[in-house]
């Protein structure tokens, strides 16, 4: 039997690398490394977790043996995977990474990883449905 080779082409997206966090937090993630200064695309950031705000926290309860292995997992290498935030007006919403968030939380870590959009309110009440 022949062997075949593919070629799997994905396209490239443009990712914005900012801090905006004090220069003096860390939540332990390893060093941002990449990205470009365009603005085109989503943008991965360190942003405190008080200015994230989390509509759905009231209606959802996490597993908290997940938590306990993030919160072991990012206290050795790190958050690995950015929550998804999006933007709208000013206000950040996350409404996925709730494990993550949770563990950064009880780590007493400042700051979260996260990968941002920007949303209108139009999608800011489809994700509140």
């Amino acid at each position: 039997m022949a062997a075949s080779n593919f070629l799997l082409q994905l396209p490239l997206r443009s990712f914005t690398v900012i801090n905006v966090a004090s220069a003096s937090s860390s939540n332990g993630s390893p060093p941002v490394i990449g990205g470009s200064s365009g603005g085109v695309g989503p943008m991965i950031v360190e942003l405190p977790l008080e200015k994230i705000r989390r509509p759905l926290m009231r209606t959802r309860s996490n597993d908290q043996n997940k938590v306990k292995e993030l919160m072991d997992s990012i206290r050795q290498i790190g958050l690995q995977v950015p929550i998804d935030v999006i933007e709208v007006d000013g206000t950040y919403y996350g409404f996925s990474g709730c494990h993550r968030y949770e563990a950064h939380q009880k780590l007493g870590l400042p700051t979260i990883r996260c990968k941002i959009r920007k949303g209108t309110k139009e999608t800011l009440r489809h994700h509140l449905r």
